[in-house]
């Protein structure tokens, strides 16, 4: 009669009882959210309220950074600038920085390279949308809603021109 136990849950039935460890499974989390940086102006008030329908022609510019906090963990920053403008007068400018510590294992350099591009600012992206819409309200003027942004294809895009100029 045998009296080995049958296998736990996870083991291969190898025999190996785990002393040689597999690769490690992939894993993706954001650890940290917080706002880097915030700066919102509005330097033509209160005339800009006299106006009354206030419709300003908004320009919104956004890029991203990350940078290596140890071998598993990235800080990853989301810049966004909205000017809006009335003719030629500011109605309201915001900057703003959040960022997130995320961390990454198990991943090729390449998919990790594509998931800091791409899902970590899309990670970001609703508390941006959230603390904007907040801060526009905050300063009196109607709300501002950011609509989504594909950061894959922001992401696709920038490869393609960052290897044309490598051509």
């Amino acid at each position: 009669m045998n009296d080995t136990p049958p296998n736990k849950a996870g083991s291969n039935g190898s025999g190996s009882n785990g002393a040689a460890a597999g690769p490690a499974q992939p894993a993706f989390a954001l650890q940290q959210l917080y706002v880097k940086d915030l700066s919102f102006e509005a330097p033509n008030s209160p005339q800009v309220f006299a106006q009354g329908g206030i419709e300003p022609e908004t320009e919104l510019n956004i890029r991203n950074a990350h940078q290596v906090l140890d071998a598993e963990r990235y800080e990853v920053v989301l810049h966004i600038r909205i000017h809006a403008q009335q003719t030629d007068k500011t109605i309201f400018l915001i900057e703003l920085e959040q960022a997130g510590v995320f961390q990454i294992t198990g991943y090729t350099p390449e998919q990790v390279t594509t998931l800091l591009g791409t899902q970590c600012p899309a990670t970001l992206f609703p508390y941006v949308r959230e603390t904007i819409s907040s801060l526009v309200a905050k300063g009196g003027f109607p709300p501002l809603i950011l609509q989504p942004i594909n950061f894959e294809g922001l992401f696709a895009r920038a490869r393609e021109q960052q290897q044309g100029a490598q051509a």
